[in-house]
């Protein structure tokens, strides 16, 4: 593509909201052109794997992903026994298997999808300038590119909020249906995790990122901790992490030039404040991106509000609540330290979570 060279839509991201939006857009019959930092669809893994069963209303093809079933969450409030929540259906997915499936849609669908570019910046005229070298003028721009978008901070929608985690794989020693919950006020603004895939599974934790020099020590604790109790090995097979956006919603669309763009995903702040889910919202918001992309290229200028009044109308009022309860216990901090009843009231498991 030579510089200036127009396209309909251009999507940057290619992860779960990318490639939705990318399908929609193309299956809508408009030009569309999908590029991506990594090298290829879902990789390295950033994620936990855990999706819950709602979703696959929005993805059909989730349970070709699946690694195993989960039809329960423990909770663990610092040293207490677990709490279990039997009614919490969900998979664990093959989340590099997901990506790449959701990118091959898309290009099934009429997208052109290209790996390992970046985007180096956006000028004035709505212009993207590739790491390639090259220069591309859409019609219309979907950013998907993740919780530190430059789409986003193109139009001044950033997420100012965010927790930083670490993630590690190790072997299972157990037969574990559960998703498991590490709850301890030495894990402000954050939470620990153990996600099961078979004979492995996923150990994490999300802190704040002023003390994201502590994420390592602690998860080795918390790992040694769940060796000492013969729940896991000690072998680590693989190792990832990233940024979480925790600020709530962001405004999901603005302009440059006359450039429309829309954001989706992580990059609209979509992912849960408190648990730090994110597939579901990322897949949803995708989908409506493309179709609002498609709706504004054939004359409706509304279509981008309506686009923010739907993500609103599904997700935002989730959102606020985790928002106001992961603000409620940080607060805590001001003074000490949360107390086991704060942690609770601040968790998706229990009661006061849920209050008005």
């Amino acid at each position: 593509m030579t510089a200036g060279r127009a396209i309909d839509v251009l999507v940057v991201g290619l992860g779960p909201a990318g490639a939705c939006a990318a399908a929609e857009a193309a299956k809508a019959g408009h030009t569309v052109l999908a590029i991506e930092r990594k090298a290829s669809a879902g990789k390295p893994v950033q994620c936990a794997e855990f999706v819950p069963s709602p979703m696959g209303i929005e993805v059909d093809n989730l349970a070709a992903n699946s690694l195993q079933p989960i039809t329960s969450m423990v909770t663990f409030v610092e040293e207490e026994p677990g709490e279990t929540v039997e009614r919490f259906p969900g998979l664990m997915i093959d989340r590099e298997r997901f990506d790449a499936r959701l990118a091959a849609a898309a290009a099934d669908a009429g997208a052109t999808c290209r790996f390992a570019i970046n985007v180096q910046r956006i000028d004035e005229e709505g212009r993207v300038h590739l790491s390639t070298g090259e220069t591309l003028k859409p019609k219309l721009l979907i950013g998907a590119d993740g919780p530190r978008s430059g789409v986003g901070a193109a139009i001044g929608q950033v997420n100012t909020q965010i927790a930083e985690t670490r993630q590690i794989t190790v072997p299972l020693y157990e037969d574990l249906p559960s998703t498991d919950i590490f709850l301890s006020a030495a894990f402000p603004g954050g939470y620990g995790w153990l996600f099961p895939k078979g004979d492995q599974a996923n150990l994490g934790l999300g802190l704040r990122p002023a003390i994201k020099d502590q994420l390592k020590p602690r998860l080795e604790e918390l790992h040694q901790t769940l060796q000492d109790a013969g729940r896991v090995g000690a072998t680590i097979s693989a190792h990832t992490g990233g940024a979480i956006p925790v600020g709530g919603m962001l405004k999901p669309y603005g302009e440059i030039g006359e450039v429309p763009m829309l954001l989706a995903g992580d990059a609209a702040g979509l992912t849960n404040p408190v648990t730090g889910a994110g597939i579901n919202a990322a897949v949803l918001s995708g989908r409506l991106a493309g179709q609002c992309a498609a709706a504004r290229l054939e004359g409706d200028e509304d279509a981008p509000e309506e686009y923010a009044e739907e993500l609103e109308d599904l997700l935002k009022p989730s959102l606020d609540r985790a928002l106001r309860r992961r603000q409620a216990l940080l607060d805590h901090y001001t003074n000490g330290r949360p107390s086991a009843e704060h942690l609770r009231a601040g968790w998706i498991a229990y009661p006061d979570y849920w209050a008005a």
